[in-house]
């Protein structure tokens, strides 16, 4: 194992742990004892975060930069090089998720996502790239969404690979054109399926509807940022950001809509009615709602060997909400939920499983922290 993934280094001892605190209302936790470390610190906002074979890790911050985080565990001053050169960041607009290609150990392939354009015209772009040392080459843009959009709100930016290398992309409503979310010839408020050359898969589920998009494999999202395939149970999974209320966990289903706008659980921000309907026929339910929202923002589902005991089960990082968010499901319904790290009082941005069976998570702010959470010894 390498020594990145080996190390437990208390003297980066941040928080220690003994159980996690309960979420009032829901059921009581029984998952052990973990410690919480900060294992390096120093991100601008960070978004998204990826496991490179050889012990390193890339970290995407919001503010337009790629960094590396080294087999030691320490974030390496030098950004890294060949990053597009129309990545439009301003509020929510930025550097997204990074993705690993399936095959990244003999391609050096993998997939940034990002807000691209200007402030009266952008989208949700998504490159590839080979990845050799600490630079980027070969990059290729092979997605846009479509049409362009003014504002920097709302963009998604989630990726997930699905067992035939294919891959899911989330893409938001833009705000202020949540309408979109419905228009079957918009990307936005859209899950996309596509090919890792940007090509559309010949069994998406509108391929040969003429009035839909032929990228789109789900339809009335508001704001994805989280999303899982779980191989065991073949299903994917991805939450939300609801309005006022109404944040979303759902079970996604190729060619379903999932309502935004016409239902919600939530309210406008100024706590105007959006909607009367929470349900409607033709439209696919969540399996859970938040309400008041936690601001769901990144997620993994935990498949490794130190927490036997939360094998299967979802974590969510909540921004509002400054909790991870541990959720079980039981024949794809919510059996419980807890909330871990309350105690940072800290909004948390993403949220892995490592290779060593750790958790890791990001902290979002100015001076964020990637965190690791392991068992007490």
């Amino acid at each position: 194992m390498h020594r990145f993934f080996a190390r437990f280094t208390r003297q980066t001892l941040l928080v220690m742990v003994a159980g996690a605190t309960a979420l009032a209302g829901a059921q009581s936790h029984n998952s052990g004892d973990f410690r919480t470390e900060t294992l390096t610190s120093g991100f601008q906002f960070p978004w998204s975060m990826a496991f490179l074979p050889d012990g390193r890790m890339l970290v995407t911050e919001r503010v337009g930069q790629l960094r590396i985080v080294n087999a030691d565990g320490i974030l390496v001053d030098q950004i890294v090089t060949g990053l597009p050169n129309d990545i439009f960041v301003s509020g929510q607009a930025g550097l997204k998720d990074v993705v690993l290609a399936p095959d990244f150990g003999t391609s050096r392939r993998l997939f940034l996502s990002y807000a691209c354009g200007t402030a009266s015209a952008n989208s949700l772009c998504l490159s590839s790239a080979i990845f050799e040392q600490n630079s980027l080459s070969d990059l290729t843009e092979i997605f846009r969404t479509q049409p362009a959009k003014s504002g920097a709100a709302h963009y998604g930016g989630r990726l997930a690979f699905l067992p035939d290398d294919t891959f899911v992309l989330t893409t938001g409503d833009g705000f202020d054109y949540r309408e979109q979310a419905q228009n079957r010839a918009s990307h936005l408020g859209k899950l996309i399926r596509l090919h890792q050359d940007g090509s559309v898969p010949d069994d998406n589920p509108f391929l040969n509807d003429l009035d839909t998009a032929p990228e789109i494999y789900s339809l009335g999202h508001r704001n994805p940022q989280g999303i899982v395939y779980d191989p065991v149970r073949q299903r994917l999974i991805s939450h939300e950001h609801g309005p006022r209320g109404g944040d979303e966990l759902n079970i996604i289903t190729a060619g379903n809509n999932y309502g935004w706008p016409i239902t919600s659980h939530g309210v406008d921000y100024t706590g105007a009615q959006i909607t009367p309907f929470r349900s409607r026929p033709g439209m696919t339910m969540p399996i859970m709602t938040w309400t008041p929202s936690i601001a769901p923002s990144g997620m993994t589902l935990y498949d490794g060997d130190l927490f036997p005991q939360w094998r299967g089960d979802l974590f969510i990082t909540a921004l509002a909400g400054k909790a991870l968010h541990r959720v079980r499901l039981v024949n794809d319904q919510v059996r419980t939920e807890e909330k871990l790290l309350t105690e940072l009082d800290e909004r948390l941005r993403d949220v892995r499983t490592g290779p060593d069976g750790a958790l890791y998570v990001l902290t979002d702010s100015a001076i964020g922290r990637l965190l690791r959470l392991t068992p007490v010894d």
